[in-house]
């Protein structure tokens, strides 16, 4: 599965802003908290700066939609993977069979990974560390060799992406709006729920922020992507 991130050169989908913000109203700030009852928890509404920042939040939900289902189903591999390594006891079965785990995921995703955006990557990164509990640089050193996992790293760099890169959504905007998107999904159930193996609040995390959305960043992106394309016009 980390393997695989490194090719996210090829065939890349374009990126561009949602125009339907219709489920979507502005909401001026005020206070407004988070209440946990047993295991429910009541999120605080979105509060946007502008319309236009609902644009760039649905856009971006988007993307965490997409790449969620990648990491949460690399957690399930990885922990079926281990559990089976505990019980074959010849070493070089146990790389016989990691060999084997490893060809099948990189054929279950490769394909479908390739067209990921630079932000979807990223995205997907991080989430690889929220459901494993390892970056995805780490996963790799653990099934292959160290030097292996330089030169992963190295190559997924050439896209600005580290694959040494961890989720702290309370502490980093984007893993703050990731696990945002991602509370919400679940209470919906538009992505079904899988564990963090991380050690973090979410709770604490949300209610610190009191529902405020901050997409500057984005905005700010997508005024260079502009830029860029302008000028080869």
């Amino acid at each position: 599965m980390s393997i695989s991130i490194c090719s996210f050169a090829q065939k890349r989908e374009v990126d561009s802003l949602p125009k339907n913000l219709e489920d979507y109203i502005f909401v001026k700030p005020g206070d407004s908290v988070v209440i946990q009852l047993n295991e429910i928890a009541l999120l605080p509404k979105h509060k946007f700066t502008s319309r236009e920042d609902i644009r760039y939040y649905l856009w971006f939900k988007k993307k965490v939609y997409k790449a969620y289902p990648f990491a949460k189903l690399a957690s399930q591999r990885l922990d079926s993977l281990n559990n089976r390594l505990e019980k074959i006891k010849s070493k070089s079965k146990r790389k016989k069979y990691t060999r084997l785990v490893q060809k099948y995921i990189e054929g279950e995703f490769t394909d479908q990974i390739k067209k990921m955006t630079t932000t979807e990557g990223r995205i997907l990164i991080k989430l690889i560390h929220r459901q494993t509990g390892k970056t995805a640089f780490n996963n790799i050193k653990g099934l292959r060799s160290g030097w292996k996992a330089f030169w992963y790293n190295t190559t997924a760099n050439v896209f600005k992406l580290s694959l040494k890169t961890e989720y702290h959504p309370e502490s980093n905007n984007e893993d703050y709006l990731i696990e945002y998107v991602l509370q919400r999904a679940f209470q919906e159930d538009k992505l079904e729920a899988q564990k963090t193996k991380l050690n973090f609040d979410y709770v604490k995390v949300i209610a610190s922020r009191k529902g405020k959305i901050d997409v500057e960043e984005y905005k700010k992106m997508f005024s260079k992507m502009l830029k860029k394309r302008n000028k080869k016009k």
